[in-house]
């Protein structure tokens, strides 16, 4: 492991007992505290480079001041383009970010942008509030907009400052004004949650040190005969996963420790966006007792192994990995993309988050396949799968299965090269299979459907599914 990746560990490992200390103390102290311990990791990991983070906020603060009905395209084009100066700040005669600071930045962007939607929609409740005399509903909207010192506590709260999840503003409120939280479980799911992570973290220093992503960018490896470097990104892409994964469950359990996003189950959370049903009565009767109560922390759900490694579809798996960050992108970007069309709405959102993470060609080479994989699918599942019989229909999500895992492999090989050479080298010496594969399903897929007559009720139910 890297002193950087140690570093990442100790700081999720410190959160999982500070969350049982602010677990059960009051707004204040939960505030206060949470940031103050927020600033104090920046100031140990980030040094000189947390200013950029400051910028950022009192950037946003500005534009909530003096544009609060209209503010969320601003910010997020505030946001987005100081990534951009952010991540060229050398070419200005600055000393470039820690890969800690690019941590903060990154998730501090999507804090930011959110907020802003959330005062936007606070705005709007309140007009139709004043016109129509009905109440805002308190599962969605936040009660007032912050204030200065708030947005500050909600950027710097230690929760997630480094490797997410991702939270909205209203879930931080929710958190500090939580009641009966020492009724809230945390022992119990913590334990629950934590239970695969030594797995996922010995198999990560095994794989690794068997097959080390150095070796790829050596002339060598281009020596190995074709099979070998076909193979050799399946354990790239699994020690890849195997990081994420032992990092996010981590950082989950520091959430739960402080029973930071947990709701009750009937308030249906989801990963990201928080309740989606009202809860405001659940847990009391109307005398006004405490009843007993379940409570989940799926708005704090981060990533679903299983779901990741075994579901069938190239669409699904990008659901279940780095979920709330996947909420965002579908709720901030997906919905906002120019044009009304699944795969050029898929294009934009994957544009928009190669960008997010960095500058890299890599990134973009990578997330810029996935439109193509998810249009080949549709395809095929178009053309081919509703023609079979259910056993052929199982068939086919076995072999689909397959398929999607080894795009994955081939994508996540941009993603951890990096540069553009090193990339389209790898690629090319397995002579783009997975791109031409793509193509070609893409191709014969549109050529059985065009075969089948579609009824338009049909045609509208599959329009329905890929969205």
């Amino acid at each position: 492991m890297s002193p950087d990746e140690l570093t990442y560990l100790a700081v999720l490992m410190f959160s999982i007992p500070v969350g049982f200390l602010f677990k059960n103390k009051g707004p204040s102290v939960k505030q206060l505290g949470g940031a103050a311990l927020g600033i104090l990791l920046i100031l140990l990991t980030c040094h000189i480079h947390g200013l950029h983070s400051l910028v950022t906020i009192l950037g946003t603060w500005l534009i909530l001041k003096l544009m609060p009905r209209s503010c969320h395209f601003l910010v997020l084009s505030w946001t987005f383009l100081y990534l951009l100066f952010f991540r060229t700040v050398t070419y200005f005669g600055l000393p470039p970010p820690t890969s800690f600071s690019n941590a903060v930045q990154l998730l501090l962007t999507l804090k930011m942008v959110s907020l802003a939607n959330e005062v936007q929609e606070y705005c709007k409740a309140k007009r139709q509030d004043m016109s129509s005399f009905r109440k805002p509903t308190a599962v969605s909207v936040i009660p007032r907009i912050p204030s200065l010192v708030d947005i500050f506590c909600y950027s710097y709260c230690y929760v997630g400052l480094m490797t997410g999840p991702f939270y909205r503003y209203k879930t931080y409120h929710d958190w500090l004004q939580q009641l009966d939280s020492a009724y809230i479980p945390s022992w119990r799911p913590l334990l629950l949650r934590l239970r695969p992570a030594p797995i996922f973290g010995l198999l990560f220093l095994l794989v690794s040190h068997l097959f080390p992503l150095a070796y790829v960018q050596t002339d060598e490896f281009y020596e190995r005969p074709f099979l070998y470097r076909l193979f050799y990104m399946a354990p790239t892409f699994f020690v890849f996963r195997m990081r994420f994964y032992v990092a996010w469950i981590f950082a989950e359990c520091g959430c739960i420790a402080a029973a930071f996003g947990a709701y009750p189950t009937a308030a249906k959370s989801r990963p990201g966006g928080g309740p989606t049903m009202d809860y405001t009565s659940a847990g009391r009767s109307p005398d006004g007792e405490r009843l007993a109560v379940e409570y989940d922390y799926e708005t704090i759900k981060n990533i679903d192994c299983y779901g990741t490694d075994f579901c069938v579809k190239v669409k699904d798996g990008m659901r279940y990995w780095n979920m709330t960050v996947q909420w965002w992108l579908a709720q901030y970007i997906y919905k906002n993309a120019p044009v009304r069309s699944f795969i050029f709405g898929s294009t934009w959102t994957m544009l928009i988050s190669a960008y997010w993470h960095g500058i890299h060609p890599g990134y973009y080479l990578s997330f810029l396949t996935i439109p193509l994989c998810l249009a080949a699918e549709s395809a095929m599942e178009a053309g081919l799968r509703r023609r079979l019989s259910s056993s052929g229909q199982l068939v086919f999500d076995w072999v689909q299965w397959f398929l999607k895992m080894r795009a994955y492999d081939y994508m996540c090989m941009g993603f951890v090269l990096l540069t553009f050479s090193d990339t389209l080298r790898y690629w090319g010496s397995i002579y783009y299979c997975v791109h031409l594969l793509a193509l070609g399903l893409l191709l014969v897929g549109q050529a059985l459907a065009a075969g089948v007559p579609r009824s338009p009720a049909k045609a509208r139910e599959q329009a329905v599914t890929a969205s």
